[in-house]
C-alpha cells in the first residue's frame, strides 16, 4: 500500500500495517464527527508517526498513485473534513 503524507511525500507501507492504520482512521473519523480537533490532531499525528517509522520512503520522482492520503494535523476541522471520505481516509480494501 502506498501512503502519501501531504506535504512530505509517499511511503510504501506493508500490508500488515493496514489494520492499525484503519483503526487510527476510524478514531480520527470519530474525533472529526465529534468536532474534537485535539483528538483528531493526535490521531493524524499517530498515523504520520506510524508511516514514517515503518514505511519505506519512495523516491520523489516516483509517480505511483497513492492508496491513502493523510493530511497533516495543522489543518482546521473544516479543511480536514473536506479530505475525508464518508468512510475515512483509508478505503476498505480486501486484505
Amino acid at each position: 500500500m502506498i501512503v502519501r503524507l501531504m506535504g512530505e511525500g509517499q511511503f510504501r507501507v506493508a500490508d500488515e500495517l493496514r489494520e492499525r492504520l484503519n483503526a487510527l482512521d476510524s478514531e480520527a473519523m470519530e474525533a472529526l464527527d465529534a468536532e474534537d480537533e485535539t483528538e483528531l490532531d493526535k490521531r493524524l499525528d499517530d498515523m504520520w508517526d506510524l508511516v514514517r517509522e515503518r514505511g519505506e520512503p519512495l523516491d520523489p520522482g516516483d509517480l505511483s498513485p497513492s492508496d491513502v492520503v493523510v493530511p497533516p494535523s495543522d489543518l482546521t476541522l473544516q479543511e480536514t473534513r473536506l479530505l475525508f471520505a464518508e468512510d475515512g481516509l483509508i478505503p476498505d480494501l480486501p486484505g
